[in-house]
């Protein structure tokens, strides 16, 4: 990250994939909601928006685990 950093001058590096089993790369922001709510994720950041996991209605939440098989 340093190196990156001293590169770029931008001290933040964001991993965007999302890495959910089975499921295609996030391309609106409905996708991003969806596996945002489906994985441990604390927070998501998408535009101007920031939501917390804590704060969203647990009812829509999909439980990838019990769905696909383990690798």
């Amino acid at each position: 990250m340093q190196q990156f950093y001293e590169r770029t001058g931008c001290p933040v590096i964001v991993n965007t994939s999302f890495n959910v089993r089975r499921r295609t790369i996030v391309c609106t922001p409905e996708d991003a909601f969806t596996g945002f709510m489906g994985t441990n994720m604390e927070a998501l950041a998408a535009g101007n928006c920031f939501l917390r996991k804590s704060e969203q209605d647990t009812n829509l939440a999909q439980q990838y685990q019990s769905k696909f098989d383990l690798d």
